[in-house]
């Protein structure tokens, strides 16, 4: 039943402005009918991977109605995470890991579905009707719902890109059984720019708009269980959790205002830059202190001393030699494998160098000689 106030709409812009998002849209809950088709089309290639819960709520995912039929609208939201830094800006510090910049601060699930609650309880007050909130972990496709709603459209590198906010929104959803007035939806303004293809280095866009997760460092480095495979990890560098690059890059990132950015998501001292060494240290107590409060805990303790074991592989750094050693014995398997893949790399390392310096020793003593021989003469 459509409500009365037909400035209802503007009221729950304002309200979710006040609670700390940045953008607010709203679309029919059949507003992005092309969603369940594309779904389908890339689960049936196996570019989701091991991520089996994909396939396995394909039915509640393909569409809002599919997951809950009586919805009627979806309020679709952004809140900022701009970053102030440039997130590329460690990509040459070996020794250093590399986080995504929205796991640098506090867990986006408990910041953005706390505001969310506390939306969808102003609405009920103000409009009646049922409603449901999502972020994230519920089969919900937010970006098409996003872009339906008018906060952005999905780039070439098929996340929402936002010509206010650019690539750095944390999204969240309010079905509801209000029949409320759609916005315009978001127009494609990638154009011509392909940045976003070119940055990535494992190459996981096998063409515009198309993801194979199977080969994207955010897939590898969180998702993926187990070994990573070889063919990627020197593209990994030094990144231990998901990766920026394709956002990074994307041209409408300059009108991103780091003044919109939620406070709970500015980078932990720790989390910003963190040692290899150290990450490479850890125990499960030791993982689960550091990682307290982060989105990064979800992982465990095996995955992140894996993705921090190949990252020592590429670091170049032979420091790294004597904690990779003792991981040859560790626990979990991955590990064990990424330890001795990594001292295979810093080996070959060490004998360039011993190389090196026996060049350098030859040619030093040739010069000796050579002067020797003219003082003689």
């Amino acid at each position: 039943m459509r409500v009365a106030d037909d400035k209802l709409e503007d009221r729950i812009k304002a309200e979710a402005a006040r609670l700390g998002f940045a953008a607010c849209g709203i679309a029919a809950a059949d507003a992005a009918p092309r969603s369940a088709e594309r779904l389908r089309q890339w689960l049936a290639e196996g570019r989701h991977g091991s991520m089996i819960w994909m396939a396995e709520r394909e039915g509640h995912r393909g569409s809002p109605g599919g997951l809950w039929p009586q919805v009627r609208s979806v309020i679709s939201l952004g809140m900022s995470y701009a970053p102030k830094t440039d997130p590329m800006a460690l990509a040459d510090e070996g020794s250093r890991g590399r986080v995504s910049v929205y796991a640098q601060g506090g867990d986006y699930h408990d910041v953005v579905k706390r505001q969310l609650k506390a939306l969808g309880r102003w609405l009920a007050q103000q409009g009646g009707g049922d409603l449901k909130v999502f972020v994230d972990t519920a089969p919900v496709m937010e970006k098409p719902l996003a872009e339906a709603a008018g906060i952005g459209w999905q780039g070439k590198h098929t996340n929402l890109v936002s010509r206010t906010h650019g690539s750095w929104l944390f999204l969240g959803a309010i079905y509801t059984t209000l029949a409320l007035a759609g916005d315009a939806p978001g127009r494609d303004s990638c154009g011509s720019c392909d940045a976003c293809q070119r940055a990535c280095p494992t190459n996981a866009f096998p063409a515009p708009y198309r993801l194979d997760a199977r080969r994207c460092i955010s897939y590898l480095t969180i998702e993926h269980k187990g070994p990573i495979p070889v063919e990627f990890r020197e593209g990994i560098g030094n990144r231990i959790y998901g990766c920026d690059d394709c956002l990074a890059v994307c041209p409408w990132n300059k009108f991103a205002g780091v003044a919109a950015a939620n406070r709970a998501f500015l980078p932990r001292a720790e989390l910003a830059a963190p040692s290899l060494g150290d990450l490479l240290d850890l125990d499960d107590a030791g993982f689960r202190q550091v990682f307290a409060g982060s989105p990064i805990k979800r992982i465990g303790r095996d995955r992140m001393v894996r993705n921090a074991a190949v990252a020592a592989g590429n670091s170049r750094d032979r420091r790294l030699v004597p904690v990779l050693e003792r991981l040859l014995g560790d626990g979990d398997e991955a590990v064990r494998d990424a330890a001795g893949w990594a001292l295979g790399r810093l080996r070959l390392v060490g004998s360039e160098e011993a190389r090196r310096r026996g060049g350098e020793e030859e040619i030093g003593s040739r010069r000796g000689a050579e002067g020797a021989e003219g003082a003689e003469g």
